[in-house]
């Protein structure tokens, strides 16, 4: 069974993003973790309670082929993380799945795994894409080989199908 470890701000991250797209991979035969900064319950924007698997600094990329991040304000907590970006690189230079939705994307971008690939964002924070070198579209979704980017709660079960279908074709 593929694993896959979403990673969510402990306050306001974006519940959708967060739910539906972990339903599609669950859907299809993914298991999903769910990392924070706390093991005590998470609070979404819109008020969803989810608590989390494992904590976000004991992932282990090794453990997973998909690192997801999900968006909604509170992901701004991960833009300038270095384990994040870590975490990020490492799993790229693996040939696992890398996905960021939202806001989430930026942390993409920071990490530097975004120069020269097309992505999208949540529409505000397109200038952080770009000065971060990537290739920004205004696309719902945009995929880039391995790297999946999404710009909001409406594409999130876009998102996570087709986090799906690069799960699939990673083999």
């Amino acid at each position: 069974m593929k694993r896959a470890v979403m990673v969510i701000a402990h306050e306001l991250f974006r519940d959708e993003e967060l739910l539906h797209s972990k339903e599609s991979l669950e859907r299809n035969g993914i298991e999903v973790k769910v990392a924070s900064t706390s093991l005590s319950p998470a609070t979404g924007k819109l008020g969803a309670k989810v608590t989390p698997d494992i904590l976000f600094d004991s992932i282990d990329i090794n453990n997973f082929e998909a690192l997801v991040f999900i968006g909604g304000h509170g992901s701004l907590y991960y833009w300038d993380n270095q384990k994040a970006h870590k975490l990020l690189k490492d799993a790229l230079s693996q040939g696992k799945v890398v996905a960021g939705i939202c806001s989430a994307a930026v942390t993409l971008a920071k990490a530097g795994i975004l120069k020269g690939k097309a992505a999208t964002v949540f529409p505000g924070d397109a200038k952080e894409l770009i000065a971060n070198g990537a290739k920004y579209n205004a696309n719902h979704l945009v995929r880039d080989g391995l790297i999946i980017t999404a710009d909001g709660p409406l594409a999130a079960k876009s998102f996570g199908e087709e986090i799906v279908r690069a799960l699939n074709n990673a083999d």
